[in-house]
């Protein structure tokens, strides 16, 4: 893209920047995490360049050179500046010093933690309003302060839209393309995936296509927390001597270093007013729009639904699952912004479960149902219900986001939000 286009991560960097010396931008490869950092960079150092990285090799320290903030793109290609940033930060904290980004070093590289030098932020695909697609009228850091919050506006989006938001992805390099281009470059992203990037992290591909499996039959997961033992056996339809979770375990941990996997953790009170609670994290790629193409579904097939026995077993359609993860995503940007956690929670019996729990810094919460409906129940919010009989005021407001015209309260206060509505 020519022109830049302002992040939620923006507002955050422009409070943390003067207070913080050293500040990491983590995620996937294309998020936008270069762009964004040379917004407010005077000095850049292009460690994907052989020759600036031969210089940062033989002497690390000397990236501290030059006007702050020093940018260090790709900093995982010459890992022993990591541990520069460190010694220059111990040195002198001044704030604004340095912004790195990249993703995570090969495997087998030791650097120091950075714990209390080196800040990081996670960037995540473009939310619908980053994209310039909506125009939120709901604050989430609003919902999560105040009960009595105004919920309103109206929204022109409906479901063939958020189905071409979804497919259309949130990475920006792939704005402004049509829907044809935009699946060619998400294809030939998932194959620098498979072929590229993960070897470079350090682990051998010997079969891309076992990997490719593997993500696929991942990716049918979306939103569900399927135990490893599906997804494994979805991988290797008809194979009678199915690899051990030890083979591989590797490439999941690569693949989430690589910010490819994106899991949202249960959510762990640290009250004891809920019991039974399951602790396994619900299954996200970075953005729905790569579960789609390794599913290989697009907007029809999405829109009229498939046979069941096309995916890991599963509650409601897959369009379903991409709308909720699509809802995970932009919740996790706008809850970052506000410094609040974001994670699910599921009893062990599978009885209770709310889609979205968000925690405030100060323990107040707000449970966010995902519901692909422009109305909403009594049983659409019955788990939301449930919810605040156990915790009371703790859950400051309770939500349902769904693909409707407008954003209000219902009589009993949940409030029903479109997602083009919410914003951070």
């Amino acid at each position: 893209m020519d022109r830049y286009r302002r992040r939620v991560i923006d507002t955050q960097l422009d409070e943390l920047s003067p207070v913080l010396s050293a500040i990491l931008l983590d995620g996937p490869k294309g998020v936008g995490k270069t762009a964004t950092a040379l917004q407010r960079a005077n000095s850049v150092r292009r460690l994907d360049r052989p020759a600036e990285r031969a210089i940062a090799e033989a002497d690390p320290d000397a990236v501290a050179e030059g006007d702050p903030p020093v940018l260090l793109d790709e900093w995982q290609r010459a890992p022993a500046v990591w541990d520069a940033v460190k010694r220059a930060v111990d040195d002198d904290g001044t704030g604004g010093r340095f912004l790195l980004t990249g993703s995570a070093p090969p495997i087998g590289t030791l650097t120091h933690s950075g714990a209390g030098r080196i800040t990081t932020l996670r960037m995540r695909p473009m939310t619908l309003p980053e994209r310039g697609q909506s125009e939120p009228s709901v604050s989430l850091s609003a919902l999560l302060t105040d009960p009595y919050t105004r919920v309103s506006g109206r929204s022109s989006m409906r479901l063939g839209e958020y189905v071409d938001a979804i497919l259309a992805s949130g990475f920006p390099g792939f704005l402004d393309h049509p829907g044809g281009a935009a699946s060619v470059e998400l294809d030939g992203y998932i194959d620098r995936i498979v072929e590229r990037d993960v070897p470079e992290a350090g682990l051998s591909v010997r079969r891309p296509a076992t990997l490719r499996a593997w993500l696929a039959a991942y990716a049918a997961t979306t939103a569900t927390t399927t135990q490893w033992e599906k997804i494994r056996n979805a991988a290797t339809p008809g194979q009678q001597q199915k690899p051990a979770r030890s083979t591989v375990a590797p490439y999941l941990d690569v693949l989430s270093n690589l910010r490819i996997i994106d899991e949202l953790p249960a959510w762990a009170p640290t009250n004891n007013h809920l019991r039974q609670l399951g602790l396994a994290a619900k299954h996200h790629l970075a953005d729905p729009a790569l579960a789609a193409r390794l599913v290989g579904v697009g907007r029809a097939q999405l829109i009229a639904g498939l046979p069941e026995e096309k995916w890991v077993t599963r509650d409601g359609p897959f369009l379903g699952a991409l709308f909720e993860s699509l809802t995970a995503l932009s919740v996790r940007v706008f809850a970052q912004a506000c410094q609040a956690r974001t994670s699910h929670l599921r009893t062990r019996d599978g009885r209770s479960e709310v889609d979205l729990i968000v925690e405030a810094v100060g323990n107040g919460i707000a449970a966010i149902e995902v519901k692909l409906s422009d109305t909403v129940t009594s049983a659409d919010v019955r788990h939301l219900q449930w919810l605040r009989q156990r915790l009371g005021d703790r859950v400051v407001n309770s939500v349902v986001i769904n693909t409707g015209p407008r954003a209000y309260r219902r009589t009993d206060g949940i409030a029903v939000v479109p997602l083009a509505l919410l914003g951070p």
